[in-house]
C-alpha cells in the first residue's frame, strides 16, 4: 500500500495513525507546487490528500480510505455515535483549513464576514461539543475517531490556529496520547 499526502494534514495524519502497524509507504507530497501538484493532479481529479493506493486500487478522501481500510483490516465500523463525532471533528477542521487558506491569501479572517463568521461559529460551537465529550472520557479508546480528534487539536496548535485555554480536556486528551504509535513520526512540524 502507498499513501500519499502530506506531512501537515490533519487528515492525512489519522490514516498514517490507523496505519501505523500495517506495512505501508507513506509519500510525502508538496500538494501546492511541482512535482507534487503533477503527482496529486494524476492521481487525484479532487486534487485532495490524502490518497490510498492498494496495488492500483486508489481511495480518496480519508473517510473513505477509512471505510476501505476497516474492511480490508477487519475493524468493527464506526457506532452511528462514532459517525456524528466523526462529522463534528471534521466540521472543524474543514473550517480551520479553509480560514487558514484564506488568511494565506491575503484575506483579514476576523473580518465580519459572513464566510469567515460562519466557519468562527462552527468551530467554538463544535470545539465546545467535542472539549465535553473528552471530559467524559469518550475518546479513551485509541481508535479511529481519536486518532482524528488527536490529528485536529495537535495540527491547531501546530498552526497556531486558537488558543486552547478554554479546552482543558483536549489538551488532556492530546498529553495522554502522545506517546501512541506513529505520533512522533507522522508529527506536523518535521514537514
Amino acid at each position: 500500500m502507498k499513501l500519499y499526502g502530506s506531512q501537515t494534514s490533519p487528515y492525512v495524519r489519522r490514516i498514517r495513525l490507523l496505519l501505523a502497524t500495517t506495512a505501508h509507504e507513506f509519500i510525502n507530497l508538496n500538494i501546492f507546487a511541482g512535482e507534487g501538484r503533477q503527482t496529486l493532479a494524476a492521481i487525484n481529479p479532487a486534487l485532495r490528500i490524502p490518497m490510498l493506493d492498494d496495488v492500483g486500487q486508489v481511495i480518496f478522501d480519508s473517510g473513505v480510505i477509512y471505510r476501505y481500510l476497516a474492511a480490508k483490516l477487519g475493524i468493527a465500523p464506526l457506532s452511528w455515535y462514532q459517525e456524528n463525532q466523526l462529522t463534528v471533528i471534521n466540521a472543524v477542521s474543514d473550517s480551520l483549513v479553509m480560514l487558514l487558506q484564506c488568511s494565506r491569501s491575503g484575506f483579514d479572517t476576523n473580518d465580519d464576514k459572513l464566510f469567515f463568521n460562519l466557519q468562527r461559529e462552527r468551530v467554538a460551537t463544535s470545539l465546545y461539543v467535542l472539549e465535553q465529550q473528552a471530559a467524559n472520557n469518550e475518546f479513551a479508546n485509541w481508535d479511529y475517531v481519536a486518532m482524528a480528534l488527536y490529528s485536529l487539536v495537535d495540527w491547531t496548535l501546530f498552526r497556531e490556529l486558537l488558543e486552547f485555554d478554554d479546552y482543558p480536556a483536549l489538551l488532556a486528551f492530546v498529553a495522554q496520547n502522545n506517546a501512541q504509535p506513529m505520533i512522533k513520526d507522522s508529527d506536523p512540524r518535521l514537514g
